[in-house]
C-alpha cells in the first residue's frame, strides 16, 4: 500500500486509525521464526519464503495438511523443499512449519519386526489407524510403537559404574529370530550411572539407565533418534570375508559381492534394477 498510495499518504492515514490495546510482540515474532510460507511448487519440489534460521536438510511441515519435506538448498531468505508426499493443492502462501531438527530414524525394539516406508513410516499402523490401503496425506504416526511393552533385562551396569557411548547397558527380546536386541548408551552421552531400573516389560520412552556428568542427568531410553545422513560411530570396520551368493550366475560370476558390502545397480528406466535388487 506504501508503494501504491506514497509512504507519506500511507502513514499518515494509517497514523489516524484507531488502535486497539498493544498486543506483544514477543509470541508474533517468535510465531513469525517458526513459519515460512510457500512461494512456489513444481511437482515435488517446493520453495519457499522467511526461511532465515533454518539448516541444511531440516525436516519441515509444507501446508495445511503438513506434508513431510526436507530442506536441499538454501540460498538467502529462501529454501527449497524436497516433499516426500503428494504436493496436489498446495498453492502459494500456504504455511509452512519448521521443525529445527533433521530426519532421522528411530533405532530400538519394534524396528525389525515392522514394516516401513523410505522415511520410516510405519505403514501396517497407519494402514490399522486409517483403514485404507493408502497413506494418508500429512499422516503423523511415531515410527516406533509408543504403546508396546518389551521385555528388558539390564546387562553388565550398576549404579556408581561408568558409561560411555556403545556400551551395552541391557538386552531385549524382539522376537523368535533376534532374541538380543542389544540396549546401548547414546553415542553423545557419558558419565556416571545414577539409575538402572529393574528387570520388567517397559515401553520404549522409558529410561531403563540415566547417567549424569557435570551435573546434567541424561537418559538412557530403549531406542535412539539418529540423522539419517549422519554415519553410525563405529570403533572398527571388520573386513569382508564371505561371498554374498545369490544364485543368480551373472552376479555371482561376474559381479561378486561381500556379505555385509555394498553394491551398486545403475541403468535406465525399465531396465530391472528393482528386478534384480529384490
Amino acid at each position: 500500500l506504501a508503494q501504491v498510495f506514497g509512504p507519506q499518504q500511507f502513514f499518515s492515514s494509517a497514523a489516524r486509525l484507531p488502535r486497539g490495546p498493544p498486543q506483544p510482540a514477543a509470541p508474533l515474532a517468535a510465531m513469525s521464526a517458526a513459519t515460512g510460507t510457500v512461494m512456489k511448487v513444481s511437482g515435488p519440489l517446493v520453495v519457499a519464503e522467511n526461511m532465515s534460521g533454518t539448516k541444511m536438510y531440516e525436516v519441515v511441515r509444507v501446508g495445511k495438511d503438513r506434508l513431510v519435506g526436507e530442506i536441499i538448498r538454501l540460498e538467502g531468505d529462501t529454501a527449497s523443499i524436497q516433499v516426500y508426499e503428494d504436493t496436489s493443492g498446495l498453492t502459494v502462501g500456504d504455511p509452512l512449519a519448521k521443525t529445527g531438527l533433521p530426519l532421522s530414524l528411530e533405532l530400538g525394539p519394534g524396528i525389525l519386526d515392522g514394516i516401513y516406508d523410505g522415511i520410516q513410516r510405519p505403514l501396517e499402523r497407519i494402514q490399522q489407524l486409517s483403514q485404507s490401503v493408502f497413506v494418508p496425506r500429512g499422516v503423523d504416526v511415531p515410527n516406533l510403537d509408543r504403546g508396546r511393552r518389551w521385555d528388558f533385562t539390564p546387562k553388565n551396569v550398576k549404579v556408581g559404574d561408568l558409561v560411555t557411548g556403545g556400551d551395552i547397558v541391557g538386552v531385549v527380546r524382539e522376537n523368535g529370530l533376534f532374541r538380543n536386541h542389544y540396549v546401548m548408551v547414546h553415542p553423545g552421552i557419558s558419565g556416571r550411572v545414577t539409575k538402572v531400573l529393574p528387570a520388567g516389560n517397559y515401553t520404549i520412552e522409558t529410561a531403563v539407565v540415566e547417567v549424569e556428568e557435570a551435573g546434567k542427568v541424561s537418559r538412557v531410553e530403549l531406542f535412539q533418534r539418529w540423522p539419517v545422513r549422519e554415519a553410525r560411530p563405529v570403533v572398527e570396520k571388520l573386513q569382508g570375508n564371505t561371498a554374498l551368493l545369490t544364485c543368480e550366475r551373472v552376479i555371482d560370476a561376474l559381479f561378486p559381492v561381500t556379505q555385509g558390502g555394498t553394491a551398486a545397480v545403475p541403468g535406465a528406466f525399465g531396465c530391472g534394477k528393482t528386478v534384480i535388487s529384490q
